[in-house]
């Protein structure tokens, strides 16, 4: 049996062949169900009370498709023990580690060679360049390992929760470096009546009062850019323009919400605004992540609605833990194209790296702008920019270190059948070639590479066993939040001012219009290509 999908690079705009056999009856019955109908699913989300009961169901179906935490496994052991069970310096893992792994499997760089881009970017015909700015700048928050040479690639720095440490640092001192200690803002700056994060450098190198600040690679950053980098609470939020924005777009939101507690309530002290700001800031993120985020990468026409209640009684609702999969899987590089447009121009991707003028000197707005007007690339095979191979196959070298079990050992696990053919994963011939001449068997495809053979849905963008990884550990990592508990949720935590912010906020765009004062103009800010703007919906919590 098989199925024709489009082929997303619209330069072609050929036919390809997919045997959809091993997708399982279920999985295809489902994904029919949810990606049809749309009449249907419009008039359920109507209706505030069919619209959470049927969220609730959806999110509680989807995330019983895996099993849920505690994970019997860490990166610690191959085995459980108390220590594996509640040190968190190391991952948690979904399966145990397969050892013996090595023979006869090609090299780490003769698989990273299916990654490669070679020549023009294959577009995603969902995505604009906003999407893949803000995954990076979200996903920086928790999925971390060190940067340092010679690292061990079973431990992790992850908060495990999302709590803007991008944005905040990962402890009380960088957090500190980072604070005014007045009215409960962030330090910053203007620049031609623009609010932008403070210079880290002077003169090359990072300012005393910035000390405990640090850049990944910094002795890689050329020297004339130094002195442009922002201080930020994450080492990576000056690597690129994606998460610079996104950083500078959050610094402003902060600062803003602030000075609305400080006028509000005027017998706060600066601790108590910078902490509440903080919380509001926190759950604004998981909304943004869930209504406009989740809702880009499912290619549902249900749209998911954050429910703050819904992990109360659920059997999923678990100690966060991120595992040593979910960091891997999240390396969407074919999304980055190989030239970023902005105002118009073409830039080498090289050029955007470390580069903190080109944001002062475009603007946020137009800057995000511009990213939500370029189509992203395509998550998949032989689509990276020769600039991340690098990374491309330490990731496949991660894999290997810490033994993961084989792509079909994961579908499995997933609940998808085992595939027996690479025509089961992909119906791209240049994909199938590139799978045939590397591995011996489809039992021989590590995870790495089989999560970015696989083509996404019909309307999707992620393939299918990434799309489901995803979508689980996202959603049941999100939404067990301790700032969503039903007993901290409230007027208390957040003010009633900020409760007034948080149900005022449901996108990027949101966020923006209120926070360039310097500049009048109306952005269309999307993730998304196929409408001018993604659609709202009201009436969650």
């Amino acid at each position: 049996m098989t199925t024709e999908i489009r082929n997303p690079n619209t330069v072609t705009g050929g036919w390809m062949q997919r045997d959809t056999s091993r997708d399982g009856w279920h999985n295809r019955l489902e994904a029919y169900a949810l990606g049809h109908g749309e009449p249907v699913w419009r008039m359920l989300q109507r209706h505030p009370s069919v619209r959470r009961v049927t969220n609730r169901a959806l999110i509680n179906s989807g995330i019983r498709k895996m099993p849920t935490r505690p994970n019997p496994l860490s990166t610690m052991t191959p085995y459980t023990s108390w220590a594996s069970l509640i040190d968190r310096t190391y991952s948690s893992r979904h399966l145990p580690p397969v050892l013996d792994q090595e023979g006869g499997r090609p090299g780490v760089h003769e698989v990273a060679k299916l990654f490669a881009r070679g020549g023009e970017t294959k577009l995603c015909p969902r995505s604009t360049v906003l999407f893949p700015a803000f995954a990076q700048w979200f996903t920086d928050g928790f999925l971390r390992g060190e940067t340092k040479e010679g690292r061990d690639p079973r431990r992790t720095l992850s908060p495990h929760e999302i709590d803007m440490c991008q944005l905040y640092g990962l402890d009380g001192e960088v957090t500190a470096c980072l604070r005014t200690f007045s009215g409960g803002r962030l330090k910053s700056r203007l620049i031609d009546s623009a609010e932008f994060p403070p210079a880290l450098c002077e003169n090359g190198v990072i300012k005393a009062e910035f000390s405990a600040l640090s850049v990944a690679h910094f002795d890689q950053v050329p020297a004339d850019r130094r002195d442009d980098l922002f201080a930020a609470g994450s080492d990576r939020a000056n690597s690129n323009l994606g998460p610079m924005m996104m950083n500078v777009l959050f610094l402003r939101e902060h600062n803003r919400i602030a000075g609305a507690l400080a006028e509000g309530y005027p017998g706060w002290d600066d601790e108590r605004i910078f902490q509440t700001t903080r919380n509001i800031l926190i759950v604004m993120l998981i909304r943004i992540v869930l209504e406009e985020y989740i809702n880009h990468i499912t290619p549902y026409h249900f749209r998911f609605i954050l429910d703050h209640k819904i992990a109360a009684r659920a059997l999923w609702n678990r100690q966060n833990w991120a595992s040593v999969e979910f960091n891997l899987l999240y390396r969407w590089h074919g999304l980055v194209p190989s030239t970023v447009l902005l105002d118009g121009r073409p830039i080498p991707l090289a050029d955007t790296l470390h580069n903190g003028r080109m944001l002062v000197d475009r603007g946020l707005g137009p800057a995000l702008a511009d990213a939500s007007a370029q189509p992203a690339g395509k998550i998949g095979l032989f689509n990276t920019d020769p600039v991340l191979m690098p990374i491309e196959a330490a990731s496949l070298a991660e894999g290997r270190a810490v033994q993961l079990a084989s792509y079909n050992d994961y579908r499995t696990y997933s609940g998808f059948p085992r595939v027996t053919d690479v025509s089961q994963i992909s119906g791209d011939p240049e994909v199938q070639a590139g799978l045939r001449a590397t591995y011996r068997s489809v039992d021989d495809i590590e995870l790495y590479t089989g999560l970015f053979a696989e083509e996404p849905r019909e309307g999707g963008v992620l393939g299918r066993l990434l799309g489901r990884i995803v979508t689980v550990d996202a959603l049941s990592q999100a939404l067990t939040n301790p700032l969503l508990a039903p007993r901290i949720f409230t007027p208390q935590t957040f003010s009633e001012i900020g409760m007034r912010i948080l149900r005022s906020t449901r996108s990027l765009s949101d966020v923006l219009h209120r926070n360039i004062p310097e500049d009048p103009a109306r952005y269309d800010i999307t993730m998304g290509r196929q409408s001018k703007h993604s659609p709202q919906v009201r009436g969650s919590s």
